[in-house]
């Protein structure tokens, strides 16, 4: 069976990486079926509207490499309520069969429809209790010590009309019954009706809550499977409700496990990170994020233990029965061994390009059209050092700026400076004579200097070091001085000999 997944975030600030996650799930099993995942705006709580979070939304995705087969296109995205149009946009509003529109503000016609139909079937009435009203019945049944659940026989006013302001509530039917729930996650949940408060569907601005809206969209738009996250299992019921009351058949119900810090805490601000621009900008790369949270609550199971996976595996691999019920991890030691293990598959080229944003931002004079090449034979220099792009600058600088004259006592180390200058001279001759300047002549010639003079490799290599990079730790020695070149290697040695002399 072919899956049609969404994710549908509000914006209402920035997207936070455990919705990210569940994202993914959605995503992953549409993939894996040959179905299609699509992204729909809820913005039908224009109080809480956020300008720029929508573009943001959208362009998370768009950094993390997932296409999309359906999502606001440039014009839906410009008449939202502020202007959220970006030019990485979708070109149109019909994707793979999906339909659109795919933002809720745009769609409110339907809400009232499918509202009135419920009214005229007997699944709803309407309401107009003022909020003053509701508070006091709150206080009243807290007083009491009872959960507040609004019921059609608590009315204030039984003879509200269609032209005076008001809400539509649904009716929980039968008032005593049970809804079972069955997940694919979970099993079968029983809920009773008792417990369940008749729901507004459409508010008073003509706007619909979000129990109305996320089941008329997900039938109208042929979602197959409903993947969430748990802390809308309390609403599920509702929503199983609604389709009986339509008649529609059921979708797969999927609710998945909370994300949590290593603290075992709801993960939030205090744990790091919360955005995916914010992973980005710390030097994560897409692969190795998709990577890790797919592993928050999913594994393939049957005894197979596998933690690297392209994105390719993981679509491949990925499916609802790997999915646990318990809360997942997020562990930031794994993402940032996974981070490494991923930029260390990155062609040399593909995480030069990458680098370029961080070094300059480490104010380091890198220029695309002129540097790249340079990164390029420097990136396996470094691959098997960094777990972040971040960690790349201390190692690289050097490569592109002028080193300060190390002092005296930093070339010597543990030598004698008699013999650190003994070293930094015989490397001049023996660097000066190396045909051709590159690696491997390098090493060889190096190597056999070591012996000439008497010296251990250890003693040599690390004056020479310090000598052509200033730093006690650096990339590995011979790739660093043939991609230093042959005239700065020289130049540098012979500042640090005088120096020593």
């Amino acid at each position: 069976m072919k899956a049609r997944t969404r994710f549908a975030p509000s914006p209402t600030g920035e997207l936070h990486i455990g919705g990210v996650r569940t994202a993914i799930f959605a995503w992953l099993l549409a993939k894996h079926t040959g179905g299609e995942f699509f992204i729909r705006i809820e913005d039908t709580d224009q109080d809480r509207y956020v300008p720029g979070s929508t573009r943001r939304i959208l362009e998370s995705f768009q950094w993390l490499g997932i296409e999309l087969d359906g999502g606001p296109d440039h014009a839906s995205l410009a008449r939202m309520k502020t202007n959220e149009d970006f030019p990485g946009a979708l070109a149109d509003g019909e994707y793979r069969g999906v339909p659109g529109p795919f933002v809720q503000s745009q769609r409110l016609h339907l809400y009232r429809q499918w509202a009135e139909w419920l009214l005229e079937h007997g699944y709803a009435y309407r309401a107009n209790e003022t909020p003053e009203e509701l508070a006091r019945m709150r206080q009243e049944a807290q007083a009491r010590g009872q959960t507040f659940i609004f019921r059609e026989h608590m009315r204030l006013r039984h003879d509200v009309r269609p032209d005076e302001p008001h809400v539509i509530r649904m009716r929980v039917l039968p008032p005593n019954g049970q809804t079972v729930l069955h997940d694919a996650i979970r099993g079968s949940i029983t809920f009773d009706h008792s417990a369940i408060d008749d729901q507004v569907l459409l508010k008073m601005d003509g706007f619909p809550t979000y129990h109305l809206a996320v089941v008329v969209d997900d039938h109208l738009q042929g979602v197959t499977h409903v993947l969430r996250g748990d802390d809308w299992l309390p609403s599920a019921p509702k929503h199983v409700l609604l389709y009986q009351y339509f008649g529609w058949p059921q979708p797969v119900w999927a609710h998945v496990p909370n994300v949590l810090g290593t603290d075992g805490k709801k993960l939030s601000k205090r744990h790091g990170a919360q955005s995916v621009f914010e992973f980005r900008d710390q030097g994560y790369i897409p692969e190795a994020l998709i990577n890790f949270l797919a592993l928050l609550g999913w594994a393939l199971g049957g005894g197979e233990e596998q933690n690297v996976f392209t994105r390719d595996e993981l679509i491949a691999r990925f499916s609802l029965e790997g999915v646990g019920s318990s809360p997942a991890i997020f562990d930031y030691a794994k993402l940032d061994w996974l981070n490494g293990v991923h930029i260390r598959m990155l062609r040399d080229d593909d995480l030069a390009q990458r680098l370029v944003p961080f070094l300059q931002r480490a104010d380091i004079p890198i220029e695309p059209a002129r540097d790249v090449a340079k990164l390029t034979r420097i990136a396996p220099l470094i691959k098997e050092r960094i777990k972040k792009l971040t960690d790349a600058a201390p190692l690289v600088d050097f490569f592109f700026v002028d080193i300060p004259i190390p002092p005296a006592e930093a070339l010597a180390g543990k030598l004698d400076r008699a013999d650190a200058l003994r070293a930094l001279q015989a490397t001049l001759a023996c660097l000066r004579a190396v045909e051709p300047f590159e690696e491997p002549p390098i090493e060889q010639a190096m190597r056999a200097l070591c012996d000439a003079i008497g010296m251990k490799p250890s003693q040599l290599f690390s004056v020479v070091r310090v000598a052509v990079t200033g730093k006690t730790v650096a990339p590995p020695l011979f790739g660093t001085i043939a991609v230093l070149g042959r005239e700065t290697t020289l130049q540098r040695l012979a500042r640090a000999e005088a120096q020593l002399r």
